[in-house]
């Protein structure tokens, strides 16, 4: 669902979610069986408004992940919740990192269904884990690792 943003800059944005979200279903033990999620694509002003509402951050970032609960007896595909990227920030990172506006588009949602899948990184050893499953799916998209240059 595109809300705000100049997201045509992307070309198929909804594609290359499609193909994101799935690597990173791949590389976790969730690969089995039909998933989906919402993914909105809107502005850093909106953004920012999620961000302050349910995280008590009252600033842009670049994506948000609300993981739905399992509905036990539920029939269809599993839905795993929501994911919301801002434009700005996205173009922001992206230019400041010299990366590739359409591969952090993808490392973004990548990172967004490992969040309602579970995954975290707020502590560093999940973070290690969450960070390797990334690289991993990316890999698998031929999209370089995006945190080789940012060891210090």
């Amino acid at each position: 669902m595109i809300e705000e943003g100049d997201w045509e800059t992307i070309p198929d944005a909804e594609g290359l979610a499609r193909k994101a979200a799935s690597a990173a279903l791949a590389v976790t033990y969730e690969a089995a069986g039909d998933f989906e999620a919402t993914v909105m694509l809107t502005d850093d002003t909106h953004i920012r408004e999620l961000n302050r509402d349910w995280r008590a951050k009252d600033k842009p970032t670049n994506v948000l992940s609300f993981p739905a609960p399992e509905m036990p007896g539920a029939t269809g595909p599993r839905h795993l919740g929501d994911i919301a990227l801002a434009y700005e920030t996205l173009v922001r990172e992206s230019e400041e990192e010299s990366k590739e506006l359409a591969h952090h588009f993808v490392h973004l949602i990548v990172h967004g269904v490992l969040h309602l899948l579970g995954y975290d990184h707020e502590v560093e050893a999940e973070a290690e884990i969450m960070e390797a499953l990334e690289v991993k799916a990316l890999a698998t998209l031929g999209i370089a690792d995006p945190y080789r240059d940012m060891a210090a």
